[in-house]
């Protein structure tokens, strides 16, 4: 096929050796199988912004940190090289999850890089060595939804444990290989603990894998395991060997407001007093 112009700088480097076919084109990227050498593998091309698709970006860039200070104010300011700057941030958001959920136990693609916007990275297929079907594409027994439900929590667990959520996980974002359920397309992945939204993102990610599986195991959706992972998450007891069970209660138990005021007054008076006496012991003899 003719090679897409934003992939011709990669053949031109030696990168890419020769375009297959297009694979897919979704609302912030166009898919194309590429061949590498011996290799076939994935060439993600991203839309630019103005032709991206993809709803309330800036809420899911909500607690991304910059660390060069230029850049954050260019990004702020919405300059040209602001925007440019935070397309690439928004590129390099998926390479850097993937290389970062690939050491936490997750069934990621493996990324081979990002450059000028097109991410190369591995290509999943099936026992016959074709593209791996999409899990809205698949169907399945009770027993092998309950197995690959309970592997798709714990990816999501892992996730979160790297301090990481997808944000936009469903049936649409998972391809199954022989080997089971490889979790896709992370570009709008966000901070746990620095966006507001993270917890709402992780309640709906779950909620949407959990309705698939539950329409061939009809008890997962009784499952709580994304409030059972979030209250562990405040709790600061989440870790890779929590063993999750799906189950989770509501406390209904009223918030004692008298005595955390107390402990607000105390805490008060206790560094009042702290700064009094650093202000006397400053005071000349």
């Amino acid at each position: 096929m003719k090679i897409p112009k934003r992939i011709q700088p990669l053949v031109d480097e030696g990168l890419i050796d020769e375009v297959i076919g297009q694979l897919m084109s979704g609302k912030e990227a166009t898919v194309y199988m590429v061949r590498c050498g011996a290799e076939i593998r994935c060439a993600k091309v991203y839309k630019e912004a103005s032709k991206r698709s993809f709803k309330q970006a800036v809420q899911y860039q909500e607690g991304r940190k910059v660390r060069n200070s230029r850049r954050a104010r260019a990004m702020e300011k919405g300059s040209k090289f602001g925007r440019d700057q935070q397309e690439q941030a928004w590129q390099n958001t998926e390479v850097d999850a993937l290389y970062r959920l690939a050491s936490a136990g997750v069934r990621v693609p493996r990324p081979y890089g990002c450059f000028d916007g097109v991410l190369l990275m591995e290509l999943i297929t099936d026992d016959e060595g074709l593209v791996a079907p999409r899990l809205n594409d698949v169907t399945m027994s009770a027993e092998q939804a309950r197995e690959d439900h309970a592997l798709m929590m714990l990816y999501v667990m892992r996730m979160l444990c790297a301090g990481l959520v997808h944000g936009d996980l469903s049936e649409f974002n998972v391809l199954v290989d022989a080997a089971g359920p490889v979790i896709i397309d992370l570009p709008q992945v966000v901070d746990a603990a620095a966006n507001n939204h993270a917890r709402w993102m992780l309640e709906r990610d779950v909620e949407n894998i959990t309705g698939y599986y539950g329409q061939y195991a009809p008890e997962l959706l009784e499952s709580r395991y994304a409030r059972e992972m979030w209250a562990l998450f405040e709790a600061g007891e989440l870790h890779p060997e929590v063993t999750l069970t799906g189950l989770f209660e509501e406390t209904n138990q009223a918030a004692d407001v008298d005595a955390v005021l107390e402990e607000i007054k105390a805490a008060m008076a206790e560094e009042q007093a702290r700064q009094a006496r650093l202000h006397e012991a400053r005071q000349p003899d």
